[in-house]
């Protein structure tokens, strides 16, 4: 045995060594100039024995050729096979991208977007029954409204409806399910009508105006919701476009005019117009099913959040400036455009700079995610037409379900550039003490108003400001004829934010049915106001002020009733719904509680006690050899713990102490958060909760179970059973072409044996944190043994990285157990993946134990 060497002792070396190398390091080197001198001899040994056998040196020639092509052909083989990875691992960019130029068939899809043959086969069948149904609303509503528009179209009659033969196209249709709550549905339908139809009308004798023929492309989003457990199934039908879809016409009669080049954009705006008034976020088209599901509602609801958008940098931006007729390359002057559907806000413009700096943040309300898209454009600013630098748009459900993201973005459709910026995401809540108000000009509150109706308007403004005297009329009213009802609309501000409703024409009470959205600096010394104005003069029909302070302390922060306007009619109103709501940026939920650090001492000192002669069950609790993972406690009281002998030291808590001392931590579940602390949860409450149990000594539990099982005892046979549970033999891997993790369930031995002819066995996995049934892995039962055989494969859809961070819940059950009221576990085991190299892949035994229940052996 060599001597101990004392600490600060310096390595040895060679005392004529100048430079001071260890022993370590001229051995090294000793070895690397013999592997030097070995290598040179083997290359240059067939040259020797060429000579030696007086061969030509045209063989030293031929073999040099060969090994060169031999080296080429592998290294074009190694490209190829490059190449056809990388295109399964990228099959649909590569897709896109050769056919960017073509006209894609309405067959090629990816699979988030499914086909709709179905549904185009019933459009076609029930399309003649539609152009019947239009041909009576064009005359018998639309008709009636355009004459009573203007006094000019009084005799505007439709004399030609035919909506021709061709029905619109659902070219795809993807449908929503698990990213939203479990009472809706959401289908995108991609629709494009190429329409064949036919329209003329008379707008006096001698014009006449049609349409023939039009072109309709957009995204149709459909809302199911509320889903009932009675017929029809759903409450109510929602629709709308998610952005404004893109139309084409072809006019004929008078208005051929407007085919024009620079008329036809202004008509077809002027009708795309027309079209997000009623079927454009945040417009909705509803459809109730039953009586209790309120239209407004329905067509108002909530925004689903505010999404903060950080415009911070760019860099490598194509230069768009040149000089000398174009030799010469200068830079850009860049800006950026963003646009959330018809929310569009412009960055400064930064002169000369290819890697410009703007540091601007921007706000934006979402109404739906996932679904609208933050579109970010970025041009050269020149005094003629702007230069397209690059765009990239980004889901901003990808932006909810992150709560915050800070990337770097390559920009598209250009040569090259890049953009930073950081996204968050701020939830709608109602709790004023997160009311957070700065000074740096950003929003710390949303107010929501919804404008149903005004009564009893003024016709003019004369009405109440002149005087009356002896219920005269006023000299002016009394020289003039009588004029007609108002031409009205509702004019909301907010200090600078200012947003006007559409005009109704010729009544006194007036029905807008409209929401507008205001960001909120300072509720305590902001106010919203409310003018309502005639169209025509411009004059003020009724004023009103609501202070924001009162909408803070109102039931909900909402009010909703008739207010009393000033400066108006004596019976003068308005109805309208102001609701306010506070931004709040949250986390992302975390997976697990950390338990505090008094209660780790607790586990400390309980587990250096002896433990007894007999198994004895314990408190659920951490793992102390796993101290710094974060688990989750239950706090359901546990019956198993009821078991322990009356002469034994209690160490077992109540379910009230545990549920004091560790929060609760709830993923799924199926009731709120204020039922976590009105009493102990029953089966008819909750069905599903995550619990802690007590596994092998090389793994946390953080395990799945119904609460119908949790609430019940083990067997007594298990509760007596001394020694192992058992050990389970499971094969991991990660299949890089596939991104898939596999899963091989290959048998287990030494199982519990719930009878005298064994256990009726099979396996339960779970992808924590991914708990939902749909996620639920199961294999066959074996009857009847303790060593079954499964040999089942399963795969989970998961990315590499994601892979490594996840755990694998792995549970062998008894399908049939002793008594119905019992529990079917009878081994669990938590498999973490950071600990395994899954590319190389692992095939281990697995010791199982049980929750609550020490091992013996």
């Amino acid at each position: 045995m060599s001597a101990p060497v004392t600490q600060g002792q310096e390595p040895s070396t060679s005392a004529g060594n100048p430079q001071g190398l260890s022993v370590n390091d001229v051995n090294q080197m000793a070895m690397e100039f013999m592997m030097f001198m070995l290598k040179a001899i083997v290359l240059c040994y067939p040259v020797f024995l060429t000579g030696s056998l007086g061969l030509s040196i045209s063989w030293i020639l031929l073999s040099m050729l060969m090994w060169t092509m031999w080296k080429n052909n592998r290294r074009w083989k190694d490209q190829r096979i490059d190449t056809a990875i990388d295109f399964l691992e990228n099959e649909k960019d590569v897709i896109s991208t050769e056919l960017k130029a073509m006209n894609m068939p309405a067959w090629i899809d990816f699979a988030d977007v499914e086909k709709a043959a179905w549904i185009n086969k019933i459009l076609q069948q029930a399309w003649p029954f539609f152009g019947m149904y239009m041909e009576k609303l064009l005359i018998e509503n639309i008709q009636p409204a355009v004459r009573s528009s203007s006094s000019h179209l009084k005799t505007f009659t439709f004399t030609k409806v035919h909506m021709g033969q061709k029905a619109p196209t659902v070219t795809g249709v993807r449908v929503y399910t698990h990213e939203l709550e479990t009472r809706e549905v959401i289908l995108d339908l991609n629709i494009v009508y190429d329409a064949d139809v036919d329209i003329d009308a008379d707008v006096k004798p001698a014009i006449k105006v049609g349409v023939k023929g039009l072109q309709l492309q957009g995204m149709l989003r459909v809302i199911l919701k509320p889903l009932i457990g009675q017929a029809p199934l759903v409450g109510g039908v929602t629709m709308f476009f998610i952005r404004r879809p893109a139309l084409q016409i072809n006019w004929t009669g008078m208005t051929n005019l407007l085919d024009g080049p620079g008329l036809s954009h202004m008509s077809e705006s002027a009708i795309i117009d027309i079209i997000d008034s009623l079927m454009v976020l945040p417009n909705r088209m509803c459809i109730p099913l039953i009586d209790q599901v309120k239209v407004d509602q329905m067509k108002f609801p909530l925004p689903r959040g505010v999404v903060r958008v950080h415009v911070l940098e760019a860099k490598d931006l194509v230069p768009k400036d040149t000089h000398m007729m174009g030799l010469v390359k200068g830079k850009s002057d860049p800006y950026t455009v963003l646009r959330v559907g018809n929310k569009q806000f412009k960055t400064k413009t930064i002169k000369a700079n290819l890697e410009p700096h703007w540091n601007e943040v921007f706000e934006f309300v979402i109404h739906e995610a996932p679904g609208q898209e933050l579109e970010v454009e970025l041009y050269d600013e020149d005094t003629d037409a702007d230069d397209f630098l690059g765009r990239f748009s980004l889901d901003c459900g990808d932006v909810r379900k992150d709560r915050e993201i800070d990337e770097w973005y390559t920009l598209k459709d250009i040569e090259k550039g890049r953009i930073h910026m950081k996204l968050q995401w701020f939830s709608l809540l109602t709790n004023p003490e997160l009311l957070n108000e700065t000074d740096d000009g950003l929003a710390c509150a949303m107010l929501a108003v919804y404008l149903n109706s005004a009564s009893n308007l003024p016709k003019e403004q004369h009405e109440f400001t002149h005087n009356e005297k002896h219920g005269k009329q006023p000299k002016v009213a009394r020289l003039t004829r009588k004029t007609n009802d108002p031409n009205s609309y509702v004019e909301f501000s907010i200090d600078q934010q200012s947003q006007k409703s559409k005009i109704v024409y010729a009544t006194k009470d007036p029905t807008y049915d409209e929401c507008f959205t205001f960001f909120v600096h300072s509720v305590k010394n902001q106010e919203l106001n409310v003018e309502v104005k005639e169209h025509e003069k411009k004059s003020s029909l009724g004023k009103l002020s609501l202070s924001l302070v009162r909408l803070l302390s109102a039931s909900d922060m909402t009010v909703d009733q008739r207010f009393q306007l000033e400066r108006s009619g004596a019976n003068s109103q308005i109805k309208m719904k102001a609701v306010l709501r506070i931004l709040t940026l949250e986390k992302r939920e975390p997976k697990v509680v950390t338990p505090p650090a008094q209660d780790k001492a607790k586990v400390s000192s309980s587990q250096s006690r002896p433990e007894p002669p007999t198994p004895v069950p314990v408190p659920v609790q951490p793992v102390q050899s796993n101290l710094k993972e974060k688990v989750p406690v239950s706090s359901v009281p546990l019956s198993r713990t009821q078991t322990v002998p009356a002469h034994m030291p209690s160490t077992v808590s109540s379910s009230n102490e545990l549920q004091a001392e560790y929060p609760p931590y709830r993923r799924s579940t199926f009731v709120g958060t204020e039922a976590l602390h009105s009493g102990p949860s029953t089966p008819s409450q909750m069905r599903r909760y995550d619990s802690q149990s007590l596994l092998s000594e090389n793994s946390i539990a953080s395990s799945r179970f119904d609460l119908t099982d949790t609430s019940l005892p083990y067997p007594e046979a298990i509760l007596n059973h001394q020694g192992s549970f058992g050990q389970i033999h499971i094969t991991l891997r990660y299949a890089t072409l596939r991104k898939r993790l596999i899963v091989l369930v290959s048998s287990c031995k030494d199982l519990f044996s719930c009878s005298e002819n064994g256990s009726d066995t099979y396996v339960r996995m779970y992808l924590l944190p991914d708990l939902t049934w749909k996620h639920r892995k199961r294999t066959t039962v074996k009857k009847k043994t303790v060593n079954p055989v499964f040999s089942e494969i399963f795969e989970f859809a998961v990315s590499p990285e994601e892979a490594r961070t996840r755990k694998l819940d792995v549970a062998v059950k008894n399908n049939k157990m002793l008594h119905k009221r019992e529990r079917k576990e009878i081994g669990m085991v938590l498999i973490d993946m950071s600990e395994i190299d899954l590319f190389k892949g692992s095939t281990e035994w697995y010791e199982l134990s049980l929750p609550g229940l020490k091992k013996t052996n």
